[in-house]
């Protein structure tokens, strides 16, 4: 079994990740989607996130072996960067959502040094967006940033191509199309379920999957 299948199998038994073909969430964008995404739930479970974090580690370790810190993002990415810095024994800091209105006022919270390589740990990747502006606001503090690496990514088109615009690289321990084939071959969803899922992928802003489309 891959890692990417392992996750998505993790993801799927906690109910971390879960499938509403029929009966559609509604994102903050407005966005009407298939499935929802809660990797928060990993950290309740010990044996899911031993797996997650290992394998936060090892992407870190293969695609990113120069790193020198790694930043969280607010607030999801937090404790599993905290988590995998400490089994790499690398510091460890965050990126706030918006700058401290007190204090220091500061951002980026944790040392960081000009020209420190830092790896961003996110856990999950849609559009891309906030990823980008956590990546955007390290940069501005003198940080190189060498790249992201998620739990989870839908792989959508405007996600992929917003981290390009943005020279970010992503590597994500799974994505959609594992997790809907592993949901499909544990009986979460029906296997005819599968390409609807994959319309979504593909084409948000259409919506003829939903209901009883194929």
């Amino acid at each position: 079994m891959t890692l990417s299948e392992t996750i998505a199998r993790d993801l799927l038994k906690i109910r971390a990740v879960f499938f509403r073909p029929d009966e559609p969430f509604i994102w903050a964008s407005g966005i009407k989607s298939p499935v929802y995404c809660d990797n928060r739930l990993t950290l309740g479970e010990p044996d899911v996130r031993t797996d997650v974090e290992q394998g936060l580690k090892a992407l870190i370790e293969a695609h990113y072996p120069e790193a020198e810190a790694l930043m969280g993002t607010s607030t999801a990415g937090i404790a599993h960067a905290a988590i995998t810095a400490h089994l790499m024994g690398l510091p460890m800091g965050y990126v706030r959502g918006g700058a401290k209105d007190h204090g220091r006022k500061n951002r980026v919270e944790g040392r960081l040094e000009p020209g420190m390589k830092v790896v961003v740990v996110e856990d999950l990747i849609s559009t891309g967006g906030s990823v980008i502006e956590v990546v955007e606001a390290l940069r501005e503090e003198g940080a190189e940033v060498l790249g992201v690496v998620s739990i989870f990514t839908y792989g959508m088109q405007r996600g992929l191509e917003r981290l390009k615009e943005a020279k970010v690289t992503n590597y994500s321990l799974t994505d959609f199309d594992a997790v809907a084939a592993v949901a499909a071959d544990m009986g979460y969803i029906a296997p005819a379920d599968v390409k609807r899922l994959l319309a979504f992928r593909d084409n948000p802003s259409d919506e003829s999957w939903i209901g009883g489309a194929k």
